[in-house]
């Protein structure tokens, strides 16, 4: 387990120019990116220190990458455990090995394995290093009252004194029962379903490769679902389905939750000595607020949706949320942008919401059939898989991808014709690059500044803006600053670029447009037009 968390002793601040409610993953990373940018933050956390249990276990490349601007990503990748694929059974037969894209030459792999309480510890770390972010734990939001100017947030310390903080801003990221929708009344909408899974960390020395591994109604525990990841520490996470007729309160007891795990741990030969570390229980929710934004309070992670953990979109779209939120709330607090490009974080993440929970409806119904009717097709699909390969797919369930943001307002429709590379709206594809400064990848380039990549010997001119870095993409060996080198022709080859093309991408990495022939593009004003766009709310 982590170590704990310290409190500061000083009184609380009178102002804030952004106040985060929730010291999880998911607000500490976001005062971590506001600070890259320059801009102080209050963090308020209810609890005493980091979470307890793995929780949230599963962060993906592009989490990693959103960590890896703050900093915080060698330390997971250090203790974390990387893996490419898994295996799915039906009874005692595998129906499927599935691998997800990895290469060599990539800086991350697909997934990562690690405790959520480490994920806390290391954006908490990223953001005190910064020297602009102060954490209070122990406290918690007791009121909000939104105003013209911002917000007038009352919060409660652990011996019961209050305090009253004007923020400029407030970032609600207190959890699937968050305080502060609850204070604005606003509620979720969507649906839940009825299946629980009981979730159990425990301890016990492994040989096993690191894979995803899912039993469908297993001998060990017939009729059940059952996920196994292995994390760091000898810990491994067990995740199985419980009937519908088990009462939750006591499938949480020891003495049911521990037979089940020996039996399915006898069934698959792990024989080492085991200790139970932490028990809870889940039930698949399908989740969303219409909007993100209300006034100058702004919604993200859990507070803003709940999606199933199937697919592990859950802590990983809302690092997204905070990868989409920082560079736009720092560009309006510098008094570069208008706050109506806020509007535009609502637009893309409540559309990324929508179809994160579309890909894990789907899911939960395989893993958790609601009714007769899934479980048969389910049993009908995994009796074909054990002998017709092109089925198996269907067992699968689709892991996280950054979503494509179809429709956004800050999106500029292509100039010229491109027969393939990313258009406005995806995540610019990553790539191995080679700087002045030695070996990199792309997406080390991307957090806190527009970047705009033009293939060709001379890159255009910018009227010196201080918020965009302008590459030129070279196949000859970087010798001066602002040269990159294709090292491998995979920028060429993944951006479907010709000589004069020109690619601007935003600061969390995604496209705002694409030029063809960009000599003569004049990138700043494209820049500025973007951040002063008025846009419709989601």
């Amino acid at each position: 387990m982590t170590s704990s968390s310290t409190t500061s002793t000083s009184p609380l601040p009178a102002r804030t120019p952004v106040l985060i409610a929730g010291g999880g993953p998911v607000g500490l990373t976001v005062a971590a990116l506001l600070a890259q940018q320059g801009i102080a933050s209050t963090v308020i956390e209810a609890d005493s220190s980091f979470c307890d249990g793995s929780r949230a276990i599963c962060m993906s490349r592009r989490s990693l990458e959103i960590l890896g601007w703050i900093g915080a990503d060698k330390p997971m990748l250090d203790k974390g455990l990387s893996w490419v694929g898994g295996r799915s059974y039906f009874r005692d037969r595998e129906v499927l090995h599935f691998e997800m894209p990895a290469e060599p030459t990539q800086r991350f792999g697909p997934m990562v394995n690690i405790q959520q309480y480490y994920a806390e510890e290391f954006a908490h770390d990223a953001a005190i290093a910064t020297g602009l972010v102060d954490v209070r734990w122990s406290t918690r939001v007791s009121n909000v009252t939104p105003h013209g100017n911002g917000n007038t947030v009352e919060v409660t310390s652990a011996n019961g004194s209050t305090h009253r903080i004007e923020a400029d801003w407030v970032i609600a990221c207190d959890g699937g029962r968050s305080t502060v929708r609850e204070l604005l009344g606003l509620q979720l909408s969507g649906m839940q379903y009825d299946g629980r899974y009981v979730i159990v960390d425990i301890e016990q020395a492994t040989s096993r490769p690191v894979e995803r591994l899912a039993w469908f109604d297993p001998p060990s525990n017939p009729g059940s679902t059952i996920l196994m990841h292995r994390q760091p520490d000898n810990v491994w996470r067990i995740d199985y389905q419980i009937r519908d007729d088990e009462d939750p309160a006591e499938a949480v007891k020891p003495e049911n939750v521990l037979p089940r795990v020996q039996s399915h741990l006898d069934m698959i030969g792990e024989t080492a000595p085991w200790k139970p570390l932490w028990i809870s229980i889940y039930n698949a929710k399908c989740l969303t607020l219409p909007q993100y934004r209300h006034g100058r309070v702004l919604f993200a992670g859990d507070a803003a949706h709940l999606v199933p953990i199937f697919g592990v979109r859950g802590l990983n779209s809302g690092l997204d949320d905070a990868g989409n939120l920082a560079w736009k709330l720092a560009a309006v607090l510098r008094g570069e942008a208008a706050d109506s490009l806020l509007d535009s974080y609502s637009i893309e993440r409540v559309h990324a919401a929508r179809e994160n929970i579309r890909y894990g409806a789907k899911s939960t119904e395989f893993m958790a059939p609601p009714n007769y009717g899934f479980r048969l097709m389910r049993e009908a699909a995994l009796r074909l898989a054990l002998e017709n390969d092109s089925v198996r797919s269907l067992v699968n369930p689709r892991q996280t991808t950054a979503i494509e943001y179809v429709d956004s307002p800050l999106n500029i429709a292509d100039f010229g014709a491109f027969d393939g590379g990313p258009h406005a709206g995806l995540p610019a594809p990553e790539a191995s690059i080679q700087t002045t400064g030695g070996a990199q990848h792309l997406s080390e380039l991307f957090g806190q500044h527009f970047v705009a990549l033009y293939f060709g010997d001379i890159a255009p001119a910018t009227k010196g803006s201080g918020g965009v870095r302008v590459y030129s993409v070279r196949d000859t060996v970087a010798i001066r600053d602002g040269d990159i080198h294709d090292t491998l022709g995979q920028m060429r080859e993944r951006f479907a670029a010709a000589p004069g093309t020109l690619y601007v991408i935003r600061p969390d990495g995604y496209v705002l447009g694409r030029w063809r022939n960009g000599r003569d593009i004049d990138i700043a004003a494209i820049i500025d037009k973007a951040l002063q766009q008025t846009t419709r709310t989601a």
